[in-house]
């Protein structure tokens, strides 16, 4: 080698083609001085798509929205220093939603550290327990074997961040200067396909015979939360709720909601109806995916006390209710399977149509069209109404994510909810959402709240090179406090509620977004069809009076409570 500079590009091109060979694509950049032989090593890749996010919280939840699209790893790179630990929200929240990011923090060499060298902290596992690996290979050294070493080194961390569990993988890259090459050595070409996929994780045939028994005949529950399904699930699961007669109550992030699946048997309303109405206890309750979003079945599965069966691949325990004895290690599709094959004996026909009679209750077009200002159980069903088929819908959390969970209802079309609900948090979600827009080819649409675009108007910067379209639920502040106790504090306002007032036109002209705000609900649908068409990114406010919206669900949960008990009550 020339130079200490060409030695670093060949490491790097040799690191970058490794990623490449497992299957990387997208590498996402924040600009800095100590992380040039990535970035260089990245940009000459012919593989490879670089994206620029100045801001590195902002990077690494755009990353995180590629890899969640693609379900491929996707790299984030920074400088040395303070840099990559803005990358720790986005990687906690990829460590708990089992999204695969490899994170290359550039670094100082070792000689510089503990000397008070400039923009140089201890960069040694800095993640902790929130990647799935960390690496150090230490400076970039001579030699083929060396260049193979770092090469082999990329291939295992692309696939420790895919399996056996998806997640981060860390790898501290220390490059001594100077950074620039004197010349700049051929790209290697990529040295293989990436890995195959392992084939799905089979139930113990022992614990299949010993649920067919505790089930048979008995009248359960199948629960679907959140989770990055396999696409043929759908199938798998509704086949076995039809053998079982059982009703699916399936969360808006298990994407079981809307599809050509056979839904006969898949409940979304329950969050409004189990408040109110005593419903004999199920005896078994199996469960696919994490808990479900809703409290009130969450609070109905407490008191009840049947017997819980969670279903994961994963090395995890997904049971905070303390209901289950053990965890099944399979497949969700490959224990569907497994269960038919048994013979279950199906449950009562009474047991699934009370839930149809509740599901029935509760799907009340309520209340008019008209309303002034707007109220999301009316926004929601008209966001469903235009969405095009194969659309991707980004959920904040706290306030949205439940309202989709309350008023989504389900249909034929084709479409795939997704929300970071891997640790709930409401930042990142613009960079998250463009992150997806990046990745897709068809209409990305994201619901956030106004807190939510406080915390992440960073990540608008992207907005300039993609298109999708943002609706933004203002409502004041932290609205879902309104919810809990906290709202009879003297200082709620102040503690919980926390309304920032910004005014959201002026977010939209900074970034050059066009802009539409909704004060009565027939304004919304056509904003979004406007939208929709729009070229980049639209911004959509919708004005929410919180207390009325507050009004409007308890009433709305009154009125279910009364019409529940005319409908099922009088004939008992």
């Amino acid at each position: 080698m020339n130079s200490t500079g060409t030695l670093n590009l060949a490491w790097a091109n040799s690191l970058i083609n490794g990623l490449a060979a497992a299957g990387m694509r997208h590498l996402v950049i924040s600009p800095g001085s100590r992380s040039t032989p990535i970035v260089l090593a990245g940009d000459r890749h012919p593989q490879i798509t670089t994206h620029v996010q100045i801001d590195e919280r902002c990077a690494a939840f755009f990353a995180l929205g590629l890899a969640r699209h693609r379900g491929q790893p996707v790299a984030v790179v920074a400088t040395s220093g303070s840099a990559p630990t803005h990358w720790y929200p986005a990687v906690v929240e990829a460590n708990h939603a089992r999204i695969p990011l490899i994170l290359l923090s550039a670094d100082r060499p070792p000689g510089l550290h503990a000397r008070g060298a400039n923009q140089t902290i201890d960069q040694n596992r800095l993640f902790g327990s929130h990647v799935r690996a960390f690496h150090d290979p230490g400076i970039a050294r001579e030699g083929e074997n060396a260049l193979t070493a770092i090469q082999a080194l990329a291939i295992q961390a692309a696939q420790e961040a895919c399996q056996p569990e998806p997640g981060p993988v860390h790898i501290n890259l220390p490059f001594n200067e100077p950074l620039l090459p004197d010349s700049a050595p051929p790209p290697t070409p990529s040295i293989a396909e990436p890995p195959s996929q392992p084939e799905p994780r089979q139930p113990s045939s022992t614990q299949i015979r010993k649920i067919a028994q505790q089930i048979n005949s008995q009248p359960g529950l199948i629960l679907c939360g959140p989770d990055q399904f396999a696409d043929d699930f759908p199938e798998q699961v509704t086949a076995l709720a039809k053998a079982l007669n059982t009703p699916i109550l399936a969360d808006p992030l298990s994407n079981l909601r809307f599809g050509s699946h056979d839904r006969s048997q898949i409940f979304c309303r329950y969050d409004a109806f189990l408040r109110n109405r005593e419903i004999d206890r199920p005896a078994w309750v199996i469960q696919f995916g994490r808990p479900p979003i809703s409290k009130a079945l969450q609070q109905f599965l407490t008191a009840q006390q049947s017997l819980l069966i969670p279903v994961t691949p994963y090395e995890e325990w997904p049971d905070p209710l303390y209901l289950s004895s053990e965890v099944i290690r399979s497949d969700p599709g490959a224990f569907c399977s497994a269960l038919q094959r048994e013979s279950v004996q199906a449950g009562a026909e009474h047991w699934i149509a009370l839930f149809r009679e509740l599901e029935q209750s509760a799907d009340i077009r309520w209340p008019t069209e008209d309303e002034e200002p707007p109220f999301e159980g009316i926004i929601i069903r008209q966001l469903i109404d235009c969405l095009p088929d194969g659309c991707t819908l980004f959920s904040g959390n706290s306030q949205p994510i439940r309202q989709l969970d309350s008023w989504t209802g389900g249909a034929e079309k084709p479409l795939r909810i997704v929300a970071n609900r891997g640790v709930s948090g409401i930042d990142g979600n613009i960079s998250t959402l463009l992150g997806l827009a990046a990745a897709s080819t068809r209409p990305v649409i994201g619901l956030i709240g106004d807190l939510a675009l406080y915390h992440d108007m960073n990540g608008l910067l992207a907005a300039k090179e993609l298109n999708a379209t943002l609706i933004v639920f203002n409502n004041g502040g932290g609205a879902i406090f309104g919810h809990l106790p906290q709202s009879n504090l003297e200082q709620f306002e102040k503690y919980w509620l926390t309304p920032c007032n910004i005014e959201i036109s002026k977010i939209a002209d900074l970034y050059n977004l066009p802009f539409s705000q909704v004060t009565k609900s027939t304004q919304f649908k056509p904003a979004l069809k406007r939208a929709l068409i729009e070229k980049g990114v639209s911004l959509i406010e919708v004005v929410i009076d919180r207390k009325r919206s507050l009004a409007h669900h308890q009433a709305y949960w009154k009125e279910i409570k009364r019409y529940s008990a005319n409908r099922l009550f009088s004939r008992e």
